[in-house]
């Protein structure tokens, strides 16, 4: 009787095993064959995509601020299903966070210098559960994504989920820069109770809009920028930002040739919204990702690469400058009407912290008067003044206000580590993983980072860190005689 012998894997191929074991799978059921026809079972990575794919459907109905809230109840009950929930390193800076979050309770009906005494009732309470829930979804949602394994969301269909947000962010630009004053109430306004309906936060949330209006430059009418798929203008430009990223490594740099030419073409179709948005922040933030991939890439001695880099950026310059995009880029760099607010907020919100170091206010406050003098309200004659919020200028000055000078470098300490950490990590996941905490700790200063900014940003971690984790699980272990093995399995044992 003769026997078959199985074929040898090619040599420096990984088998399909080693691959399913590194990344989490050996948690899992045996692989078996897929059958022929129709199945429709969920995909087990369904709560992620549904966010991701169905995100204009989330926004249209007024629910994208919570929608991280409600699918990270059937993310923990998975994760609570599959058995023991792996963290990623690091993880312990955040939890102290989070920990700050919860302990800032306390402090909500202390009054912080030179603002208002807080409301009373249940509002400052709501405010804060309602911070605090969206800060528990998106550790769930990273928690969720680094423990998942390859075949059940593969990283580069991780990716192409960012990809798709990033279409999505173009054309909602679009949308917001051609009809600027169109919008439409969210079908949920009429289901919900009146007195649910009414109340300002969710009022807004119902009051769906393509642009905010607003007058940035003076001498000129107020202007239309883009905020669609998104609430706030500001939003829009910071994600935009990190998801350009992701769509750009996922359909240019890993994609097939069809994927790679739709995805130049929507990079560039993202120049038209980016510069009619007057987002100075976006467009700083841009140039930090262009010098910062260059450096990566003269780093690793890829001269080719760089100088198609460099020619793309010089064309791109060419083309604001020949169009009429120009003058506004130009006009807009020329008015910083927001400058002197952003100050007077800015200083309020470390005074703040200064005064409670510790556990900071719970929230952000309300400002006495306005940039101008203490004694100056909003008026016909001053649409600016009055009554600004601490916190509301940036993800830092929130968090000093809020949760004082623990909060605010829990916060930067976790995306600082994390940045050392995987700094040799030279793969596209790397490098793009990498730029997004860059581009977060940039934000910070001028913009928030709820919702789905912070949902970008922790999951760019999971995949750093699921990136590292296969990485140093395929990788041969040195000797256990060697400095190099004992290095190695110390941090393995850090992993756990």
């Amino acid at each position: 009787m003769s026997t078959v012998t199985p074929p040898r894997p090619a040599r420096g191929s990984v088998p399909v095993g080693a691959v399913v074991a590194a990344s989490g799978g050996n948690r899992l059921a045996p692989v078996r064959a897929r059958p022929k026809g129709w199945s429709w079972r969920l995909p087990t990575a369904w709560p992620l995509i549904s966010l991701f794919l169905l995100w204009p459907v989330w926004w249209a109905l007024g629910v994208s601020s919570f929608v991280f809230i409600i699918f990270a109840v059937p993310m923990v009950v998975q994760m609570a299903r599959r058995g023991p929930v792996r963290v990623p390193p690091g993880f312990g800076i955040w939890l102290i966070l989070l920990l700050w979050l919860f302990l800032s309770a306390a402090t909500l009906g202390l009054t912080a210098p030179n603002t208002l005494p807080p409301g009373g009732g249940g509002g400052r309470y709501l405010g804060w559960g309602i911070r605090l829930a969206n800060f528990v979804a998106m550790t769930v949602t990273m928690l969720y994504v680094y423990n998942l394994s390859e075949r059940e969301l593969s990283r580069r269909r991780m990716i192409r989920l960012f990809g798709f947000m990033g279409v999505v962010v173009v054309v909602g630009g679009w949308l917001g820069s051609l009809f600027p004053t169109a919008g439409f109430v969210a079908p949920l306004r009429f289901v919900l109770p009146h007195s649910i309906a009414t109340h300002p936060f969710v009022a807004s949330l119902m009051d769906v809009k393509f642009a905010q209006v607003q007058q940035v430059i003076e001498g000129e009418a107020s202007s239309p920028r883009p905020s669609a798929p998104f609430t706030y203008t500001n939003s829009w430009g910071e994600n935009t930002a990190i998801l350009l990223v992701w769509l750009i490594v996922g359909w240019v740099v890993l994609g097939k040739p069809l994927r790679r030419t739709a995805g130049v073409a929507i990079a560039l179709a993202a120049i038209f919204p980016i510069i009619y948005s007057l987002n100075r922040g976006l467009w700083i933030g841009l140039g930090i990702a262009a010098l910062y991939v260059a450096i990566r890439l003269a780093l690793r001695g890829r001269m080719v690469v760089l100088g198609g880099l460099a020619l793309a950026v010089g064309l791109i310059g060419v083309l604001i400058v020949a169009t009429p995009l120009g003058r506004t880029f130009d006009e807009r760099l020329q008015n910083g009407h927001s400058d002197d607010i952003r100050t007077t907020l800015s200083e309020g919100a470390v005074a703040a912290a200064n005064h409670s170091p510790i556990l900071g206010y719970g929230g952000n406050r309300a400002l006495i008067g306005s940039n101008r003098s203490i004694a100056i309200g909003k008026s016909d004659d001053c649409k600016q003044c009055g009554n600004r919020e601490l916190g509301s200028n940036g993800q830092v000055w929130a968090l000093l206000v809020g949760q004082g000078w623990v909060g605010a470098l829990a916060y930067n300490g976790f995306f600082l580590y994390c940045l050392w950490r995987y700094r040799r990590d030279h793969s596209a996941i790397g490098i793009a993983g990498t730029l997004v905490i860059i581009l977060m700790l940039f934000f910070q200063f001028t913009y928030g980072a709820l919702e789905a900014t912070l949902a970008y940003a922790l999951i760019s971690v999971a995949l750093l860190a699921r990136n590292d984790r296969l990485r140093r699980a395929l990788a041969p272990v040195p000797p256990k005689g060697t400095i190099a093995g004992l290095r190695a399995r110390l941090e393995a044992a850090g992993d756990r």
